[in-house]
Order: structure tokens, then C-alpha cells, then sequence
């Protein structure tokens, strides 16, 4: 990893740079752009940090003092021990401070008896799922032993084992509710987020395994492309940030429109009945779902079904006037849809970009069919008996349901024709025409909403921001790994899921802290350059016989330190021995 400058005007703006090899190429990849290192950057990441609510290191716990006493030192004898990677982990803590969810779980999970706090353990679970997701036993035998977690936290890493992990998972599920009421006041103090307008969708994660004792574990539509598995469908609601609000879960065969009112009513119960503004996509909509939020007051904005243009097609041949939404190729107008069951306005829009991408996906699976049945039809040749109509269309049906975005082009005709090879006589006929209903709605999508005192534009730019949800549920399955999940009992799924989510609010804090100090947007290549700076145990032997133990911090390089001082977090040198371990 190298600084790489750029000079304008004689003045050089700094890029932090990694090579990254692929195969026999190495290309670079930009870290973050750290402008002018200039002092005044720094102050301002550190005056962040404090605005974010870093509260002060436990006082002992970093750089205990040493004693001044000279003592003769055997050079023979020094040794490096307990290597430990520690800058990822120890951003975690800071980060679960920033949060104030150490102050959360200490009040809604009281100390007792047991030999380490329940809080304790839900950070461990939590830090371990943002740094390097893995189940509790690779956890409890492999990961806390190659991190310095146990270390800052004064524990011995022997405590923590798979059965300790997996009890905290029980202490976690009834938090859920009062979590999303603690988020409402964190995200208000920290980035005095409103509440007017939310996103909100869902996807879907499976499981491995037949899941037999969790009645939520159903087959139904998968996001994963894994029909074969059960899932469970998690419905998640962001601010226009996206900033995690809440979650619920819904057996795996919920369709989502069935989601919902659920979620709403869940929403207004933590954050408030105000005149909140819903933005979702075109699966939610449903006969009975608008009346009932149109009867309540509540406002919306959703895309309709692409069947729904598909039937109005002809408003593309109206001539009326387009309007760009300012610095992207959309153009959005108004529309009238004759015989609207309700007052909703609908707005229609058409991207150049997307036009362009959706003819070429039609094309390409356009040509995927001809090419079955152009196979299909040479099986048939060489047939040297009858095949049964039967299975000659289910062939076919299975060759459309793979390609389905191209099956619309195509007209196939299949019936038993004794004089053609193999009984059947095949034919189709493709029209790609541009009067073809799917051709002329290449690049169009129609929106709808009940606020009336909205522009077109306006419409437009509050449902594009559904890219943060969808980027939040890529997040959780891509870097926190929240699938596939291993776990069977219903229970346990729920409590998989809330640490995922709690893993999730972690994230977005770093990736707010981030772009504020202008460190770019990846989370993922700030915890693994922090997982390099390393603590270890120096070990030095005294003319006594005796030996003196230091648990040191390695000192940062260049470009970590970098990193540290635009984030305005000071790493320590040193940190404290539990009692008993210095000598």
C-alpha cells in the first residue's frame, strides 16, 4: 500500500492506494481519498469522534504506566509472544461505545451470577460477526484466540466457548423491540435523522438443512436463487441514509405484499403515528394494502407491476412533454390511467441506460431459446419413434421458465403430427418488433403515490433512494453473512438475525464516520487495514531470574497512521496485564 498524489494548481490531493493481483495482472485500488493531509482534517475527524459520543478508555486499561526502576535486562533471553491482531477489534469497541449499546445492554441485561456479563458476550458475538462473520464455534475456538478482544477486556479467552455464545443468543431475542426504540434516539443525536420518510422491503435467506423444528422455514420465492432450501423472509425498514430502523421476520412463504401492514403498524408503534411518508417497491402492492393506508392518512410512494404498463403501453405514443430530472438521462411526466380505481397520480418514466440494458437482456435470453428449440427441434429429427406431446411441452415450459424475460417474444406452437419426425411437429415464431407491448416498454416504469403536491421529479427521487435498502440487504449477506443459516430451532434463527442486525448498525456508524472524515465508503477495507496493527506480549529477562512482561501495541505504518489520525481515534502502546501476569 502506497500514497499516490495528484497535483492540481501545484497543490498535491493524496490517494491512498493497495495493488491487488488477479491472475498475472496487478491493477490498483483506491483506499480512500485523503485530499490535502492537511491539519485541519485531522482536527476535524477528532472533533467527530467526539461529536459521535467516543467516551474515554477505562482508565488502566491502555498505557499503564511503568515503573521507573532501571533494571538490568539478559538480551539473550527476550522474546515476542501472543501475536494478536487488534486494530479491527478495537474499532469494534469503539464503535459498540459510539453506539451506546454497552449502556443498552448493561440496563436491559443486568449483571448476576454468571462469570462474565451477558453484555460482554453480546459484543464479543457482535464485534466477531462486523470483523470476520463465522459461527459461535469458530468463534469460541479459533477467532477470540487470534484477536486481542479477551485481551482489553481483561478475560481470560478460555471463558469464551460455544456454549456461553449460544446462551447469549437466548438473553438477546426479547431485546429486539427496545432496540429500535434506543436507535431512535442514537441516530436522532447523532445525525439528527427525521422520520418523515422510510424505505422499506424485503428479501429472503436460507437455510442449510431441512429446518424440520422451525415452523417459520418455508420453501417460497427465493432472492438467493436457492429454490431448492426453506427460507425465512426478512422485511427491513431505513432511513433515506440507511440507517436501520427496525426489522421483522416472516415465514418463508409470506408473499410480501402480506408483510406489510405488519411492519407499519410495528413502526408507528416505536417511532410514532406522524404523517410518515412509505416508499416500496412494486411487490407490496395489493388489492386490499392501499385502501387501508389511504383510509388511515398515511402516504406513499411504490412502482406499480410492469404488467400494469405492459396494458397502458399506448401513453408512450402520447406526445406530451417529458420533464429531466436535473443531472441523470430520466425523463418523468404525469399521466392519466383511464378508469383509476382510486385518486392516486401516477408518474411515468423512461432512462435511455436502462432501455439500452433491458433490450440487451431480452436479446440475450431471447437467443437462449431459439437455441432450445432449435435443439429440441433437432432431437425430434433424430427421434426414431414417437415422443409424447407431453413431455415435449414440458420441456419446453421448463426451457421458458429459465428465460423468462425473453419468453414473451416467442409464440410456439407444438401438436402431433404423424407424417414429422418423432410424431411432433414443432414451430414458433419470434416478433421483436417495436410494437411489441415488451419493446415498448424497454427502459419505462410507471410509479404512484397520494401526495398530490408533488412534482414528477420529486416522485422520482424519493423512490430511487429504495437503492439503500436493497444496498443494506447486500451488505448483510455479502460482509456479515447472514446466510446461509445453520441453525434449526426458530428461536435461535431470530437470535442469529439480531445479531446480524446489531453487526449491521456497527457498519453503517463506521461508514458514516468514514465519509464524514473522507475516508470514502468501505467499511470492509478499513477493518481489514486495522486488523494489521497488531499487540503482542515483549518478554524480558531479568539478571534476577525473573521476567518482565510488556503487552505492547505495534506501532501503526504510514498509512494506518494515516487512517488513524483522520478518524480522530488514538491507538494506545500499551495495554494492562490481568493481575499477576507481569512477571
Amino acid at each position: 500500500m502506497y500514497l499516490r498524489p495528484t497535483w492540481r494548481k501545484k497543490k498535491a490531493y493524496w490517494t491512498l492506494v493497495k495493488s491487488v493481483r488477479e491472475g498475472r495482472k496487478v491493477r490498483q485500488e483506491i483506499v480512500a481519498h485523503l485530499g490535502t493531509l492537511s491539519a485541519s482534517g485531522m482536527v476535524r475527524a477528532q472533533d467527530l469522534a467526539r461529536r459521535l459520543g467516543m467516551k474515554p478508555d477505562q482508565p488502566g486499561l491502555f498505557d499503564p504506566p511503568l515503573s521507573e526502576e532501571v533494571l538490568p535486562i539478559r538480551i539473550k533471553g527476550i522474546g515476542l509472544e501472543r501475536a494478536r491482531q487488534f486494530g479491527n477489534v478495537y474499532l469494534g469497541m469503539k464503535l459498540w461505545q459510539m453506539a451506546r449499546l454497552d449502556d443498552f445492554f448493561s440496563v436491559n441485561l443486568p449483571e448476576g451470577q454468571e462469570d462474565i456479563p451477558w453484555a460482554t458476550v453480546a459484543m464479543i458475538s457482535t464485534i466477531a460477526r462486523l470483523c470476520d462473520p463465522s459461527s459461535e464455534l469458530h468463534i469460541a475456538e479459533d477467532w477470540i484466540r487470534r484477536t486481542a478482544l479477551c485481551d482489553m477486556l481483561l478475560l481470560d479467552e478460555n471463558q469464551i466457548n460455544e456454549d456461553r455464545l449460544y446462551r447469549v443468543l437466548d438473553k438477546l431475542l426479547p431485546l429486539k423491540d427496545a432496540l429500535q426504540a434506543h436507535l431512535k434516539d442514537r441516530w436522532t443525536n447523532l445525525f439528527n435523522t427525521q422520520y418523515d420518510l422510510v424505505l422499506y422491503d424485503v428479501t429472503s435467506t436460507y437455510f442449510e438443512g431441512q429446518a424440520l423444528g422451525n415452523p417459520e422455514a418455508q420453501r417460497g420465492h427465493s432472492r438467493d436463487h436457492r429454490s431448492d432450501c426453506k427460507q425465512v423472509c426478512l422485511g427491513l425498514v431505513v432511513t433515506p441514509e440507511g440507517l436501520p430502523l427496525g426489522y421483522e421476520l416472516f415465514p418463508g412463504n409470506t408473499h410480501d405484499s402480506k408483510t406489510v401492514e405488519t411492519i407499519v403498524q410495528k413502526m408507528e408503534a416505536a417511532y410514532g403515528k406522524t404523517n410518515r411518508i412509505w416508499v416500496w417497491d412494486r411487490g407490496m402492492l395489493s388489492a386490499d394494502l392501499l385502501p387501508w393506508m389511504r383510509q388511515s392518512g398515511r402516504r406513499y410512494v411504490m412502482a406499480t407491476p410492469k404488467a400494469t404498463l405492459q396494458k397502458h403501453a399506448d401513453l408512450l405514443k402520447d406526445a406530451a412533454a417529458w420533464q429531466t430530472v436535473k443531472n441523470r438521462d430520466i425523463e418523468v411526466r404525469y399521466v392519466t390511467l383511464p378508469d383509476p380505481d382510486s385518486s392516486d397520480l401516477f408518474v411515468l418514466c423512461r432512462s435511455t441506460a436502462r432501455r439500452e440494458k433491458e433490450k440487451a437482456m431480452h436479446d440475450r435470453f431471447s437467443s437462449r431459446i431459439r437455441e432450445g428449440l432449435e435443439r429440441l427441434q433437432r432431437r425430434l429429427h433424430k427421434a426414431k419413434k414417437p415422443v409424447a406431446l407431453e413431455q415435449v411441452q414440458r420441456q419446453i415450459g421448463r426451457l421458458l421458465q429459465r428465460h423468462q424475460r425473453g419468453a414473451a417474444f416467442f409464440d410456439i406452437q407444438s401438436v402431433v403430427d404423424a407424417n414429422a419426425s418423432g410424431g411432433i411437429r414443432l414451430t414458433w415464431t419470434y416478433d421483436a418488433s417495436d410494437d411489441h407491448p415488451a419493446r415498448r416498454t424497454e427502459g419505462c416504469y410507471l410509479l404512484r403515490t397520494n401526495i398530490p403536491d408533488w412534482s414528477p421529479q420529486d416522485v422520482w427521487s424519493t423512490y430511487i433512494q429504495l437503492v439503500h435498502v436493497e444496498e443494506a440487504f447486500r451488505i448483510q449477506k455479502s460482509q456479515l453473512e447472514i446466510r446461509p443459516i445453520y441453525h434449526h430451532k426458530q428461536d435461535r434463527v431470530r437470535a442469529h438475525i439480531f445479531v446480524c442486525f446489531l453487526a449491521y448498525i456497527l457498519w453503517k456508524l463506521l461508514e458514516g464516520w468514514q465519509e464524514r472524515s473522507e475516508l470514502g465508503h468501505s467499511p470492509r477495507i478499513l477493518l481489514d487495514q486495522f486488523a494489521q496493527i497488531q499487540s503482542a506480549d515483549v518478554r524480558l529477562p531479568i539478571d534476577t531470574g525473573q521476567w518482565l512482561r510488556l503487552r505492547c501495541v505495534v506501532k501503526p505504518e504510514k498509512h494506518q497512521q494515516i487512517l488513524i489520525q483522520r478518524l480522530g481515534i488514538p491507538i494506545p502502546q500499551r495495554m494492562a496485564l490481568p493481575q499477576g501476569t507481569q512477571m
